[in-house]
């Protein structure tokens, strides 16, 4: 910012002072013209035709240089077979003054001004016009020369004048640039500051006031404070359930092996059975949780549902899948845990039902949320124990092979993305419908 703003201001400064120097330079050198053009029409106005038909002058011009050789200022006029008629100053030289006379014979009524170097080391400036006087045919060309040196150095003075000015204005403005600058950014120093201050103490918050213009940044940071708080306490939370969890069956097998129990082998099998039905559903919360910090996901639930109706129509080939409903419909949800949900629930209603399966997507088009419904024609659930059936391990028919976990999952992963999940009995087949209610990506 510091440098984008220096480099504007030496551009803008520099094409100021590029325009008035050519302004006052224009100025100056109009001013010095007008003054020539001022002698010059004295001079006109006072000359006179005597009886022998040469120029004179009626009143003397009261420039006291005319009469000084050398001086810087001339006049001079010319005309006809005379000889030129030059002031004092001139003393032994001669103006040589341009022909302005055109194809035509005909002359310019004003005067004529132009820069000349006919003198060593005395650049003039000269303006000239003819005219013809009253009692004479002949064309006189009137002339006033003078030098350029006090202009010039009436414009270097101008100019050193600018380019002093206009560097302490640079400087300034530089300055007070910089100090806008450093002044505008120290509310972000003071949120470096606070950020720091949390690392250091251990808040886990924002709380000093600060300007208005960081405020939604103070917010956002805060929010994320929050964010990462909860997935720590959620993390932790898992891992003291699974600790828990785990903690009795190995409690079993260090007894039964200390024991020397002869039916260790069976008890085993039972106890890492449940073990693993204990990894398996923190792991697909720990994934689900994952996945879902990393940013909004969209997927297709027709696609998903069609690619779990491909993989279960492998295990229960005799069942009918229906699949209806909204084919465009998209859920804020990564296809994978769509995939694990419809799975677990498309799979445990051809494992339960009578053979037919209905998914419906969008079941209700003008909700907020997504509403999918998987019915099944089995016996259903209990009004009773609908609600205990998403426990961890929960069976209602235990002489088909499960964990009793795929429910738990289900609930445990919709809930994660802020969905829900609700058991019903469905009108059309007559067993269970599960109301799964997802949020639109």
């Amino acid at each position: 910012m510091g440098l984008i703003a220096t480099g504007w201001i030496m551009v803008l400064l520099l094409g100021g002072g590029l325009a008035l120097d050519r302004t006052l330079e224009g100025q100056v050198q109009d001013n010095f013209d007008e003054q020539l053009e001022y002698i010059l029409t004295a001079m006109i106005s006072s000359a006179e035709i005597d009886p022998l038909g040469d120029v004179y002058f009626e009143l003397r011009l009261g420039d006291q240089r005319f009469l000084e050789p050398g001086s810087g200022v001339y006049w001079q006029v010319s005309g006809g077979s005379s000889l030129p008629y030059p002031s004092r100053s001139l003393w032994d030289r001669e103006l040589e003054l341009r022909d302005v006379v055109g194809p035509d014979g005909e002359f310019p009524n004003g005067p004529i001004f132009y820069d000349s170097d006919q003198f060593p080391d005395e650049p003039l400036r000269i303006v000239q016009r003819t005219v013809v006087l009253p009692g004479s045919e002949t064309r006189w060309t009137f002339a006033v020369a003078s030098t350029q040196e006090e202009t010039t150095e009436q414009l270097q003075n101008i100019r050193l004048i600018l380019i002093w000015s206009f560097a302490v204005l640079g400087l300034g403005l530089i300055a007070m640039a910089m100090l806008q600058i450093r002044y505008g950014l120290s509310p972000l120093r003071r949120v470096r500051a606070a950020i720091s201050k949390l690392r250091t103490t251990g808040d886990n918050r924002i709380t000093e006031p600060l300007p208005a213009e960081v405020q939604p940044l103070v917010e956002e940071v805060n929010a994320l404070l929050d964010h990462t708080e909860r997935q720590a306490e959620e993390a932790r939370m898992h891992a003291g359930n699974l600790a828990h969890a785990l903690k009795t069956p190995l409690t079993v097998l260090t007894n039964a092996a200390t024991a020397h129990d002869p039916d260790i082998a069976t008890a085993v099998f039972r106890e890492t059975r449940a073990m693993q039905r204990h990894v398996d559903h923190h792991l697909a919360r720990a994934r689900a949780l994952g996945r879902r910090a990393v940013g909004h996901a969209r997927t297709s639930v027709h696609s998903s549902a069609e690619a779990v109706e491909r993989a279960v129509e492998r295990l229960y080939p005799n069942v009918r899948f229906d699949i209806a409903g909204n084919r465009e419909a998209m859920v804020a949800i990564e296809r994978q845990d769509l995939d694990e949900i419809l799975g677990n629930l498309i799979e445990n209603a051809a494992k339960y039902g009578g053979g037919s399966v209905f998914v419906t997507i969008d079941a209700e088009p003008g909700s907020k949320q997504c509403l999918i419904w998987i019915e099944d024609d089995g016996m259903g659930i209990p009004e009773a124990e609908r609600t205990r059936i998403f426990g961890r391990g929960a069976r209602l028919d235990t002489g088909k092979p499960g964990t009793g976990l795929g429910l738990s999952i289900v609930r445990d992963v919709v809930e994660i993305y802020g969905g829900s999940a609700r058991l019903d009995e469905s009108e059309d087949l007559g067993g269970l419908l599960v109301e799964l209610s997802l949020p639109r990506a």
